[in-house]
């Protein structure tokens, strides 16, 4: 396929040719931004991580021009960044064994713009080759608003599918905010305490960004850990790694239901849920 910005890329770690690189595809991930991909959608690399009937394959929306920078990285100008964050997918990728990681190169600006169909029509097309099983997007309710666009992209994009390249599922996942505050019987629930070297090592090689003062590897693992202890307040741990998701599929089954009523109802049981526990115990 063609891109339509001129930094665009697919890489394939194990140098298959791209087609039958992303055909193999049974978890797909949409983020924002380089890394996204590692704290949210674990789960994935996870499920398909050493297996041979399970693959990966990341999209990564923006170019990462705009990232933080200090230590070495204080200096470069946004174009070195958005090379050096190229690179720090690519490891992430090969470390993590995917299928085949995606760089769209767009801005965040025009991620954000609603009328630009281009990143639509992209995700369309790559949702088209890889037929994926299960898709990883950020949470509707995150606080980073290109976050929150690139979800609703992909929304778009899947509703504007036939429904036969629909996934089985779509998940909306953590970065720019918890979800502990969905009612427990409506988290999804994502166990991903195995291999906790590989969990470690897709954010460590995202050096520019632990180097320029955020350290996303240390918060992730804390958030994770901390999911799985306050999972169950009456029970023992079960595992020690968990990542929470919110469930985006009835939004692709029901192109009609209005996406901002969906997520305010999840906001409106919680309050319901809280509310009524201080009237019974008051």
């Amino acid at each position: 396929m063609k891109f339509k910005n001129s930094g665009a890329e697919i890489f394939v770690p194990d140098n298959k040719p791209v087609e039958e690189a992303i055909k193999r595809t049974t978890h797909m991930a949409v983020s924002a931004h380089q890394d996204d991909i590692e704290i949210m959608a674990f789960d994935g690399i996870l499920k398909c991580f050493g297996q041979s009937d399970k693959w990966f394959f990341g999209v990564v929306s923006t170019n990462g021009a705009g990232s933080p920078r200090d230590d070495i990285y204080a200096g470069y100008t946004d174009e070195e960044m958005m090379k050096i964050r190229k690179v720090e997918q690519k490891k992430a990728a090969y470390v993590g064994e995917y299928a085949a990681v995606a760089l769209l190169d767009y801005t965040s600006a025009q991620v954000k713009d609603s009328s630009n169909k281009d990143v639509v029509n992209e995700l369309k097309e790559l949702i088209k080759l890889a037929r994926p099983e299960v898709i990883y997007t950020h949470n509707l309710a995150d606080k980073h608003d290109t976050h929150v666009s690139v979800a609703l992209r992909v929304i778009q994009a899947l509703r504007e599918l036939p429904e036969e390249y629909h996934p089985q599922k779509i998940y909306g996942c953590e970065v720019w905010r918890s979800l502990d505050w969905v009612n427990d019987d409506e988290k999804v629930y994502f166990d991903v305490a195995g291999h906790t070297n590989i969990a470690a090592a897709v954010l460590e090689v995202y050096d520019s960004q632990i180097c320029g003062g955020k350290r996303y590897d240390l918060a992730t693992a804390g958030r994770r850990l901390a999911n799985a202890t306050y999972a169950e307040s009456h029970g023992t741990d079960t595992t020690s790694s968990m990542i929470y998701g919110m469930d985006l599929t009835p939004l692709i089954k029901d192109k009609n239901l209005d996406i901002g009523e969906y997520v305010k109802g999840y906001m409106d049981r919680f309050s319901n849920n809280v509310i009524s526990k201080i009237k019974k115990f008051s």
